[in-house]
């Protein structure tokens, strides 16, 4: 038990994975036919003279991701209806036979390269147009699309893949050569990361309401993630039982009962995805989501072991609708203001206490009577490991206060103290108390804990 679960806390991430995390959020773009014809998915019998945005302005595009606060974009270069957002040689029913004579991937990809931000694209594996699917030339076919997309629009940082599986326009469904897929943008894009249900680098977080689990793993079973590295030996118990049912709509992905199950861990963290508003494509009576709902998805995402895929889709013009765009703005000015001012302070370890359940002390340069949010990170090049922690206040007078209790940490575990939307901490509304310490102490580990970053704001 003790030696799987110190190979447990030394299951490390990618190059490419860490590069992932540190970009926290960054948007999905839906566009296509479905943008014109009011739907969310085309059955791909659709007319490329639909497709006809007047005002396309990638830039435009990026100029308000990058106001946001986003670090990259995604776009969605085809979707289930088949219809192409470039050129492709490989179909008729793309961009080249729309009044559309252009190329939205290269727009989208010089935009981007302008603007000093990533690019990447979702190629949707399922094809209702195309006379392929269901047959084995269709992995030929989808193979030869994949590849003009990795090696004429330059340098790629994402390449993101469902699963959906249905008929084409044969009544057949088509068994996916993921493997490769995976070997192809390995050839041709080694520093992008691949999302997929299954890894091998980012897994799905199992809805698309940005709701995260109480405890989002990245060191999770190669039961669920079999397209992932397995970096471990089977779990005390994998010989008595089988996660076989295991699927990322699961609440209990990564912990303690759950791992002892599977015959070898993998490192394939979560991302959230979610649209700005009600659908993935552009509707003109939908609204955004309100400013609430996007924070409380942020915190639970980027503050939470996960990196946020927030979707905005194009109006018909090919512009983002002016009001995502307000909402966006009033995104960024949330989060400029809820962390933008940091409480000088310094963290001293506590030595002599367990590795696995050390004391860090972190002592306020002034005593305060507010504190929003601490911020922890771990060292992922050394694992994940950290089960559980508790935090707590320190006042001037001696006496102490619980603040936080939080399940793991990972990347970033943002712990709300206060709500910008239903007032002070009301644990300290009553105390006129000032704060001069605060406590934190993790109280399980998988092995010897290093934190890398502690983090204050007020």
């Amino acid at each position: 038990m003790i030696d799987f679960l110190r190979e447990a806390a030394r299951v490390k991430p990618s190059e490419r994975q860490l590069n992932w995390f540190e970009l926290e959020y960054y948007a999905f773009i839906h566009f296509g036919p479905n943008t014109f014809m009011g739907r969310e998915w085309g059955d791909g019998s659709e007319d490329e003279a639909v497709f006809c945005p007047t005002k396309l302005d990638c830039d435009q595009w990026v100029e308000a991701i990058k106001a946001a606060g986003m670090k990259g974009m995604v776009l969605t270069a085809k979707h289930h209806d088949g219809f192409c957002l470039w050129p492709s040689k490989y179909t008729e029913h793309s961009v080249k036979n729309s009044p559309y004579q252009g190329d939205v991937v290269r727009e989208a990809a010089e935009a981007c390269r302008r603007g000093g931000i990533p690019f990447g694209f979702y190629l949707s594996p399922w094809d209702r147009n195309s006379e392929y699917y269901g047959t084995p030339e269709y992995n030929d076919y989808f193979c030869n699309q994949l590849t003009e997309l990795l090696t004429e629009y330059g340098e790629i940082f994402y390449v993101w893949f469902d699963n959906a599986c249905g008929e084409g326009p044969n009544g057949k469904k088509q068994v996916y050569d993921f493997p490769r897929y995976f070997e192809l943008i390995r050839k041709y894009q080694p520093g992008a990361v691949i999302f997929n249900d299954f890894g091998p680098d980012i897994r799905w977080c199992g809805n698309e309401a940005g709701k995260a689990r109480y405890a989002e793993w990245a060191v999770v079973p190669s039961e669920l993630c079999f397209h992932s590295q397995v970096q471990t030996g089977p779990g005390p118990l994998a010989a008595e039982g089988s996660l076989s049912y295991l699927y990322n709509t699961e609440e209990q992905i990564g912990t303690m009962p759950n791992i002892l199950y599977s015959k070898g861990l993998v490192f394939t963290p979560s991302e959230i995805d979610m649209s700005i508003r009600p659908g993935w494509f552009w509707h003109p009576q939908e609204e955004p989501h309100s400013l609430e709902r996007l924070f409380r998805t942020y915190l639970t995402s980027v503050g939470a072991n996960a990196c946020l895929h927030l979707n905005i889709p194009p109006t018909t013009e090919g512009l983002l609708d002016e009001r995502d765009i307000r909402r966006l703005k009033e995104l960024r000015a949330l989060l400029d203001e809820e962390f933008g001012k940091e409480l000088p302070a310094q963290a001293e370890k506590k030595e002599g206490e367990p590795a696995t359940q050390p004391i860090y002390t972190i002592t306020l340069e002034k005593p305060v009577k507010e504190i929003k949010y601490v911020v922890l990170r771990e060292d992922l090049t050394q694992g994940q490991r950290v089960e559980s922690f508790r935090i707590t206040a320190e006042f001037e007078s001696g006496g102490q206060y619980p603040l936080y209790q939080g399940t793991c940490i990972g990347n970033k575990k943002i712990c709300q103290l206060q709500d910008p939307f239903a007032g002070q901490n009301p644990l300290l509304d009553d105390t006129e108390e000032t704060i001069s310490r605060i406590r934190v102490q993790v109280t399980a580990a998988r092995d010897e804990v290093f934190l890398k970053e502690i983090r204050v704001y007020g």
